[in-house]
């Protein structure tokens, strides 16, 4: 016969699937829920002072004024016409280098961008200027006959 004694439980046969047991977190799921009120206590790993609860995340550095000086300077190239647009933009992509190194080939694309367009406002105002003059003192000097 067996030398199995009676009671203990009988050894798992080696064919009989492996018996499943839930894991603890899902049996926590099926107990009655608290009363409202009642606080959850939780376990939590003990940090030391100081220490960001993600090692590797680093806050990205601040690019704001750098990122709207370059928008600024490709929006004007279409909105230049207004001459705010280009001098906002050049305003803030020198503000940008001073302050965001982070962001320093953007503020400084904004600055050449809007450097452009308001060099070209300068240089059409000149053309304007020089032959508005040349059409008023050739007009001023000629002398028109009556017949």
């Amino acid at each position: 016969m067996t030398d199995h004694d009676p009671l203990q439980p009988a050894p798992p046969h080696q064919d009989a699937p492996p018996q499943y047991q839930q894991p603890a977190a899902a049996q926590q799921q099926h107990q009655a829920p608290q009363a409202y009120g009642q606080q959850q206590h939780f376990q939590q790993t003990p940090q030391a002072y100081g220490q960001q609860p993600y090692p590797g995340y680093q806050p990205a550095p601040p690019r704001g004024l750098s990122i709207t000086s370059m928008v600024l300077g490709l929006v004007s190239i279409v909105a230049g016409f207004t001459l705010v647009v280009p001098a906002v933009g050049l305003v803030l992509g020198v503000i940008g280098i001073r302050k965001e190194p982070a962001g320093r080939g953007m503020a400084i694309t904004g600055l050449v961008l809007n450097g452009i367009i308001i060099a070209g406002w300068v240089i059409l105002l000149l053309v304007m200027l020089i032959a508005g003059i040349g059409l008023f003192g050739a007009a001023a000097t000629s002398s028109t006959t009556s017949p």
